[in-house]
């Protein structure tokens, strides 16, 4: 007995010891990628001494005696804290994925090579001007000096990622650049899913005013009616069944939903309790970890510049210098237009066109998987664009037999010069220079708030498609590709692009809502991000005559929901104080006390409140039952609830309330019935999933943020090391706003915001701040993985100050880079 638990504690002990010896052995490769930053080095690729100054958040503070020197730098910094990220996303725009991930990307690298965006940015570097060339040279050149001295000095393979995907990182090129910001062309664009959307639902519901209710318009003036879908394209199978939706992290196309938002608004001197412009910008996208931005300060020749990056583009996409501030949003131009194209019944490698049938243009090209045969694609194009398969977009569901599906998009431009635009637009010295500067935007277009000392505008940069007056959908709809009044003819010219400089108020704005009603084709689009936050923030601008600094933070970090204020009268106006007294502990009681709960509160969407879980639950459940019935299956895809849909229904717009009335049951219900049993659904599975006890319940438990790493994020202990989670206020229609999952098991996660906030103020430019959600560092072990987003997730900033004192005074780490 004794011998045999001598043994026990020997094994014991053995495996504690192995374990420890393999946590040792883990932590000290992973640790050995841990960038150091202070150090000198010796670099091929600059003409003159670089200094990175890094502050006390890890800000990366960049010096040089020439402007190709400090991208250089940028580069270098950019490597140091985000290759892997890097990697990563020029992998998922060259449609390689699959070559590190194996099978689980071979579909996200279908739609890539199909796409083509890589070549088309190789094709697009000899389109830029010759100082961004250098630019994007001298960048490419810092990345690889960074790569050179991990391979060289055995520093971890530059990321702990690198150990599990042991593939060779091949040299940073110019083009790669330009790659991603295609790529991000294709995270910002929703208007193709929006096609296939309104296709599919107008199949199901061929009365014109049903899906106005389910799809529609952001009020103002009327839209054209329109023809449905069927009756454009024949032979169209009503109930065709979509294959099941990738959700992988790495795939960058996004639903409507999801591709891209954001806030930005800005105030005149007369507007300004300081006298001075200010601006503030916050841009939403995909939450991950590490954040899609990274912040920086690079001292050019012009001056210096301060804001966000994106690793992997030398620019600072949103920020300021001292003498301009710039932001973005998603401007919801109509970019995309799909297309049905007939195939030769003779010959299928023919489509047809306005003079016949015409070959597609075809390119052979090879996937290779790891661990798998390689994957032989024969990439076709037609005049309006690529072919994209069925399997991409619920393509099949809208594809009559003898038919393919192409694509027209301004991002596929061979000679997109956005990335000159973007390198321009730091050296402008004010409002009417970067206007100029833009008009080299080609995709993706965006919103442009602009300040500068004395003036504020917004502008929407980006190329807008040339449509014939007489296009059959107007771009709403998938259309013929054969048909000449539906092709595109070139762009508009920059001066259509919507403007608002120095309005008489003194204060512009966009918070991804309808910017402007024009008669088509010079209507800008038909699908908008936003008709809810547009309405608080008119609130917050006209409640005071002068702004601050801390007002634009205040009005940055609201998170009233005037949804909620507009739909919950609507939705319990049969339901309040009707009920009869009922026991406590039962099912009536709970239902009466949420009444109470909800009849009490200002629709403040605050983390610590019960009721903004039990109002959002409501809405949720009431949405499902209220189209289930309608569109079967494709009720799967309405998952985040219509504000404009709910309150046509209560309020009974063209007949409306018919939604109410479910058709499988031989009763006529009402729309006080629907609500009454929506809020038992809600109740529910509220006690299934958080507990019986509404006082208890907190909005932060359901409604956390999910940055999660997109490869190592679902890995067993891992996880708990590279996703930051963190409870979070604000919902889907308020200013601070957090776009939840909409799907189970966690419909309410906040997986979509402000990765980035910044508000400038130019009476004392360096009273600016700014923050991102997560930290600088992409390295798990790094102190600066995480840090800054303990202060976002608490409404706070950090100085966004040019003080090069300030800057060094509490500075974490120096690097100085000298030429060879």
């Amino acid at each position: 007995m004794a011998t045999g638990f001598r043994w026990m504690v020997r094994l014991t002990a053995t495996v504690i010891v192995l374990c420890c010896v393999v946590v040792a052995v883990v932590y000290y490769l992973a640790s050995r990628s841990l960038p150091d930053y202070n150090k000198s080095l010796r670099v091929d690729g600059i003409s003159g001494e670089v200094e990175i100054v890094r502050d006390h958040s890890n800000v990366p503070h960049i010096f040089g005696t020439a402007d190709p020197d400090v991208f250089f730098g940028l580069g270098y910094a950019h490597a140091q804290d985000r290759l892997w990220q890097m990697m990563t996303m020029r992998r998922t725009v060259q449609g390689r994925l699959s070559e590190m991930f194996g099978p689980r990307t071979v579909n996200i690298d279908k739609l890539l090579r199909r796409l083509d965006l890589y070549p088309l940015a190789v094709r697009s570097v000899e389109a830029q001007d010759a100082h961004v060339v250098a630019a994007l040279t001298s960048y490419a050149a810092g990345v690889n000096a960074r790569i050179a001295e991990i391979n060289q000095d055995s520093l971890g393979r530059g990321a702990p990622e690198f150990f599990l995907f042991d593939n060779p990182i091949p040299p940073w090129r110019p083009a790669d650049s330009v790659a991603i910001l295609k790529l991000m062309s294709l995270q910002l664009s929703g208007h193709l899913s929006a096609e296939v959307l309104r296709a599919r639902a107008s199949l199901l519901l061929p009365d014109e005013n049903r899906l106005s209710d389910i799809l529609p318009d952001v009020p103002g003036t009327g839209v054209a009616a329109l023809p449905d879908y069927a009756s454009l394209v024949p032979d169209v199978p009503r109930y065709a069944k979509a294959a099941p939706r990738s959700k992988d992290p790495l795939n960058p196309a996004r639903r409507h939903a999801f591709a891209g938002a954001s806030n930005g608004w800005a105030a005149a001197p007369n507007r300004s309790a300081s006298g001075g412009t200010l601006l503030a910008n916050d841009p939403h996208l995909q939450f991950t970890a590490p954040s899609t931005w990274y912040l920086a300060r690079l001292e050019m020749a012009a001056g210096g510049v301060i804001g966000a990056t994106i690793p992997g583009i030398p620019a600072i996409l949103t920020g300021r210098s001292d003498r301009l501030g710039w932001g973005v949003t998603s401007s919801y131009l109509d970019d995309q237009d799909l297309r049905i194209e007939e195939l030769n019944p003779e010959n299928p490698e023919e489509y047809r066109t306005p003079d016949g049938f015409k070959r597609f243009e075809t390119r052979k090209s090879i996937i290779h998987i790891k661990d798998e045969q390689p994957i032989t694609m024969t990439l076709r194009w037609t005049d309006n664009g690529p072919v994209l398969p069925g399997t991409h977009y619920d393509l099949a569901t809208i594809t009559p037999p003898g038919h393919v599906t192409s694509l027209s998009w301004t991002a596929l431009s061979p000679r997109d010069t956005s990335m000159t635009a973007a390198i321009n637009l730091m050296n402008a010295g004010s409002v009417a220079e970067a206007i100029e500067a833009s008009e080299d935007f080609i995709a993706p277009s965006q919103n442009l708030t602009l300040a500068d000392k004395d003036t504020v505008a917004l502008i929407m940069v980006g190329a807008m498609p040339r449509r014939d007056a007489a296009h059959q959908s107007k771009g709403r709809l998938p259309t013929l590709g054969w048909r000449a009044e539906n092709r595109w003819n070139g762009r508009m010219p920059f001066s259509a692009n919507p403007r608002f400089v120095s309005p008489a108020g003194g204060i512009v704005g966009n918070t991804n809502n309808k910017l402007i009603e024009r008669p088509f084709p010079n209507h800008v689009s038909y699908e908008w991000g936003d008709s809810q936050r547009i309405q608080r923030w008119e609130r917050l601008m006209q409640g005071r005559e002068v702004h601050t600094r801390d007002s634009f933070i205040e009005a940055q970090l609201d998170t009233v929901s005037t949804t909620a204020r507009t739909l919950l009268p609507l939705i319990g106006a049969d339901l309040w104080y009707t009920t009869e007294a009922a026991p406590e502990g039962t099912p009536e009681r709970r239902k009466q006390r949420a009444l109470e709960l909800l009849a009490g509160w200002n629709g403040e969407m605050n983390e610590h409140l019960p009721e903004p879980l039990i109002y959002a639950a409501w809405v949720r459940a009431l949405q499902e039952r209220l189209i289930r019935d309608d569109l079967g299956p494709l009720a799967d895809e309405f998952d985040h609830v219509e504000p404009l849909f709910i309150e046509r229904v209560f309020r009974d717009v063209d007949g409306a309330a018919a939604w109410c009335d479910i058709i499988r049951s031989a009763a006529v219900e009402t729309c006080a019935d629907l609500s009454r049993l929506a809020l038992d659904d809600a109740l529910v599975w509220l006690a299934e999933n958080f507990g019986t006890a509404l006082e208890s319940l907190r909005w932060g438990d359901a409604h956390e943020a999910t940055h999660d790493h997109p490869v190592l994020g679902e890995v067993a202990v891992l996880n708990y090391f590279v996703n930051i989670r963190q409870s979070t206020s604000g919902g889907d229609n308020t200013l601070m706003r957090g776009l939840t999952s909409g799907t189970d098991p966690d419909p309410f996660h906040n997986v979509h915001g402000a990765g980035f906030r910044g508000v400038y103020d130019f009476a004392d430019p360096d009273s600016s701040v700014f923050v991102i959600s997560t930290g600088q560092s992409g390295h798990f072990l790094s102190r600066h993985y995480d840090d800054l987003g303990q202060l976002w997730r608490r409404g706070e900033y950090i100085p966004m100050s040019l003080d090069t004192d300030l800057a060094r005074a509490a500075a974490v780490g120096i690097t100085v880079l000298r030429p060879e």
